[in-house]
């Protein structure tokens, strides 16, 4: 092997996202120095931050440069090393972006063990959208037995764990997720409640239904009407996790009607960015794997084939083609 492929931002978005944002290329093998390792990887994540990354807004972190590869967590084994930590055959994950190869100084770079939480899942459920569900439900939400939490996008890779968390923690739990195949699954896989189909054009009606003494809690990741229909049921004080907004991410209008509920109902209301609370990750990552390795927290992927297959799983996952995780398989 002497060359690998990476992909590029060549263009930011006018509008929506397009294949040809995005370029492939064929770039040389690097050489290692002293202190230095190379990673094949394996799996790389596809996010909705991502999307938010592309523009150049000011935002939580600075904007994804042109051309250069694409920002991306990435799961794989270390193929050449002269680093005194990590050896050929280690499981890593890091940040190499969507790219085939990775060159590290073993900053930020992590070993994992594979014998009971696959490698793939290290990106997902035991990865940073695990991690932020973790994280806005514990110590934002703050879920007690016998409250109603709901979650939006349900099914997704953060809403899923979200959801079985407050399960757990004894919580009557509502999703709303897009069609009934996954509101199926959120139901009857997951373990959830109720969940509702915003797409079946009944928002409030069906979640007031699913919801009838209110909510208590909510974990939002998707904002516009889905945000607005949730607004509406908020019990006195309650607490919202605001995790992200994907309705307005590829430059749609996004509208919240329903934020004076904020002031009525004297609700807090929170976001946050999961990587700015790392003392929390070792913690949160070993409960993770912890139910994950006992069959406790169930998780769905949606794996896309090749690197040059990146652009378009990703455009399909923003306007929520994907079922659960999404993840371009790279070997």
């Amino acid at each position: 092997m002497t060359t690998y492929q990476r992909i590029v931002l060549a263009s930011r978005p006018q509008g929506g996202i397009a294949p040809d944002n995005f370029r492939l290329e064929t770039v040389p093998l690097p050489d290692i120095a002293d202190g230095q390792l190379l990673v094949r990887n394996h799996y790389l994540s596809l996010d909705p931050y991502m999307r938010m990354r592309m523009e150049d807004v000011k935002s939580y972190a600075a904007p994804q440069p042109l051309d250069e590869v694409m920002i991306g967590g990435t799961a794989g084994e270390v193929i050449a090393s002269k680093h005194p930590k990590f050896q050929v055959g280690d499981k890593v994950v890091g940040m190499f972006g969507w790219s085939e190869i990775g060159l590290s100084d073993g900053n930020l770079l992590k070993k994992i063990d594979t014998s009971r939480v696959p490698l793939s899942a290290w990106l997902g459920v035991v990865g940073m959208p695990g991690m932020t569900a973790w994280y806005g439900l514990n110590q934002i939400i703050r879920p007690k037995a016998g409250e109603t939490i709901a979650v939006s996008a349900a099914s997704g890779a953060v809403g899923s764990v979200v959801g079985q968390l407050a399960k757990l923690a004894g919580c009557r739990v509502v999703g709303i997720a897009g069609g009934k195949q996954k509101c199926d699954y959120v139901v009857s896989e997951l373990g959830f409640d109720a969940c509702v189909d915003y797409k079946a054009g009944n928002l409030f009606k069906d979640l007031k239904a699913a919801a009838p003494n209110g909510i208590d809690g909510l974990f939002e990741n998707v904002g516009g009407a889905v945000m607005d229909a949730t607004l509406a049921r908020m019990n006195p004080f309650g607490r919202i996790a605001l995790c992200g907004m994907i309705a307005g991410y590829d430059g749609q209008l996004m509208p919240v009607h329903y934020l004076h509920m904020v002031l009525s109902m004297r609700l807090s209301m929170q976001g946050f960015i999961v990587s700015e609370h790392l003392e929390f990750w070792p913690q949160g990552l070993g409960e993770l794997a912890q139910l994950v390795g006992d069959g406790r927290l169930k998780y769905r992927e949606t794996i896309a084939d090749g690197l040059a297959a990146a652009p378009a799983a990703f455009i399909g996952m923003l306007r929520g083609k994907n079922f659960g995780k999404q993840l371009v398989k790279l070997v």
